[in-house]
């Protein structure tokens, strides 16, 4: 999409849950990781959809990537997402501000709720 003298490349994903096989985890994140890593720095990206995962409020190790202002603990999958951004120079934008939690969790089973949905940007 152009915007203005911008070019916007918006990526819509919803990656593998965490019962799936780490194979086909790690080929959906790499190829990903591919197509992100071929547009030039001074284009804009977008990247927003159901990650599946879940990177904790602490962004220690990711602080230009992680704001620090999440619901729930990081698993293995969440550090996934957090290499894959900062490897990229891109923000988890949804991690920059506090927000309500009914407003902020984007998945609940039971007593479980976590946010498995993200906005990652370049600008």
């Amino acid at each position: 999409m152009v915007l203005g003298d911008c070019l916007l490349n918006v990526f819509t994903v919803y990656a593998p849950h965490s019962g799936k096989p780490d194979e086909e985890k790690e080929s959906f994140w790499n190829e990903v990781f591919h197509l992100v890593s071929c547009i030039t720095q001074n284009e804009m990206v977008v990247f927003a959809g159901g990650m599946n995962r879940h990177i904790g409020s602490s962004n220690v190790g990711y602080d230009g990537t992680h704001g620090g202002f999440v619901y729930c603990s990081r698993n293995a999958d969440g550090s996934r997402i957090l290499e894959f951004a900062d490897g990229l120079n891109l923000v988890i934008c949804n991690t920059l501000f506090t927000k309500q939690e009914a407003k902020l969790v984007t998945y609940v089973a039971g007593p479980e709720k976590s946010i498995v949905d993200y906005i990652i940007v370049r600008q």
